[in-house]
């Protein structure tokens, strides 16, 4: 096949290049092998190498279509694993020096799909200290960097999978997302992802020794990255597959009845307290001109109030973390750690028991609201963050910049997870030479009607990455 290099093709064509005979899954491996070698030293997204690995099990991957096999979505795609998430015989370690000898004994249901589906695993992508970082680092695999530029960050926790795929290491990354760890890390490296619903891809680690506590259950997610939005629609097809492992798993279908149209967009309103980039709103405001020259009706309306879904979520999982993890943390973490987490934690409201089980309660009337809106508008537009991406370890001036951060920049990302919503991010320009995306937020288990939004803005603005490649 001629054209662009292999290891710049779409997850869609590589798959079907592969399928078709056109191309060895051999041959994608090694290009994407080669570009590993050649651009991760750079950027430190990829921490753990299974290049050997990956190539034979690219062999078998051709041998079985050699020998008339049936071919998976992913036969022969090169792909990242967050290291959060089990992958057998290789450490979770979750960015902790402590637990590096933490070896899976099996695979997480993500990880069994991904292989199920005839993917072929490149490695695995850092991640901070128990993946509870807008930023990407810990003492154990150390600081990866933003392919467009090196002094802001490439995101958290998901920030070595959204680093690897915009660099072109792999055709599809996995992260996962509790307050923000899949898309924010998209809107940093100029890639698309999606927030599943809750319950939409299957979640356990058999390496784990208990079980989450319930809210964090509850709020995260498991889904892909990539450069383009139907990879991303590809890679949550695969990564889907039932796993009777994830207790809250819902076999709903991946692609919902159709919606009368024109389809209605909610473009959601900044709250007057919140500081903005006029830059950022401006291409907000550009995304939605994309979306309506698509034909969707975009409205100018009130949205439930998102302070109150992000004070629910800062306190409910703040609890969680202080009265069942903090401990722990804090005797396995860094310095930097210490200081971010206690930023964390002066966010929120720490509850009691009673406090905690009434804002239980209080959930279910948010996500209620949030619910009955989107009966009328089915998408809701929104940023990602309302400024571009931060200076790297930005958070570790204390207090203030956290809140910063995370109430005013980032709030409605963080305050998306306690509702279970379904939520696409997509690239809509750069701003000072850094990439800035949008947030489309839809109805349970409609995120073909997320990706479908992202797809007619990614018509418009184009694939970012090509850009960071061409300099």
């Amino acid at each position: 096949m001629t054209g662009t290099e292999i290891w710049q093709w779409s997850a869609v064509k590589t798959a079907a290049a592969i399928k078709a005979k056109q191309v060895s899954a051999v041959e994608v491996t090694t290009a994407h092998i080669e570009r590993l070698h050649a651009a991760n030293p750079a950027l430190n997204a990829v921490v753990v190498d299974l290049t050997d690995s990956a190539l034979e099990t690219a062999r078998e991957r051709d041998r079985a279509q050699a020998a008339g096999a049936e071919i998976g979505l992913l036969h022969g795609v090169p792909v990242t694993v967050k290291i959060n998430i089990d992958v057998e015989g290789q450490a979770n370690s979750n960015g902790v020096v402590a637990l590096a000898n933490n070896i899976a004994p099996g695979d997480a249901p993500v990880t069994a799909n991904l292989r199920a589906a005839g993917a072929v695993i490149l490695g695995l992508t850092n991640t901070p200290e128990f993946s509870l970082r807008t930023f990407t680092d810990n003492p154990l695999h150390g600081l990866t960097l933003n392919p467009w530029d090196a002094a802001v960050t490439c995101g958290g926790s998901s920030g070595g999978a959204a680093s690897s795929i915009a660099a072109g290491i792999g055709a599809i990354a996995h992260g996962n997302d509790i307050g923000g760890s899949l898309r924010g890390p998209a809107h940093c490296c100029g890639i698309s992802t999606i927030k599943s619903t809750q319950g939409r891809v299957p979640a356990f680690n058999p390496s784990a020794p208990a079980e989450r506590p319930l809210m964090a259950q509850l709020m995260s997610t498991q889904g892909p990255l990539a450069r383009e939005v139907a990879d991303v629609r590809l890679g949550l097809e695969a990564m889907s597959r039932r796993d009777p492992r994830d207790t809250f798993q819902v076999p709903a279908p991946l692609i919902g009845p159709p919606v009368d149209g024109p389809i209605k967009v909610a473009v959601a309103p900044i709250p007057a307290d919140m500081r903005t980039d006029p830059a950022v709103m401006a291409l907000i405001g550009q995304a939605a001109r994309h979306l309506a020259d698509a034909g969707y009706e975009v409205c100018e309306v009130e949205t439930p109030d998102i302070s109150v879904a992000w004070t629910l979520w800062a306190n409910l999982i703040m609890t969680e973390i202080e009265t069942l993890q903090a401990t722990a943390m804090r005797q396995m973490a860094s310095p930097d750690f210490l200081l971010a987490i206690d930023g964390f934690l002066k966010l929120a409201d720490i509850l009691d028991g009673p406090g905690y089980m009434t804002a239980i309660a209080q959930r279910s009337r948010v996500i209620r609201e949030w619910v009955m809106f989107l009966e009328d508008y089915p998408l809701i537009l929104a940023p990602v963050s309302v400024k571009p991406p931060w200076p790297v370890n930005a958070d570790l001036g204390g207090e203030a910049p956290v809140r910063e951060i995370f109430w005013n920049d980032f709030r409605f990302t963080s305050a998306i997870s306690v509702l279970g919503l379904p939520a696409a991010v997509t690239p809509v320009g750069l701003v000072g030479g850094h990439p800035v995306g949008v947030q489309i937020i839809g109805r349970r288990f409609r995120e073909d009607l997320c990706l479908d939004a992202a797809a007619a803005i990614e018509a418009r603005v184009g694939v970012l990455t090509r850009q960071l490649w061409a300099r």
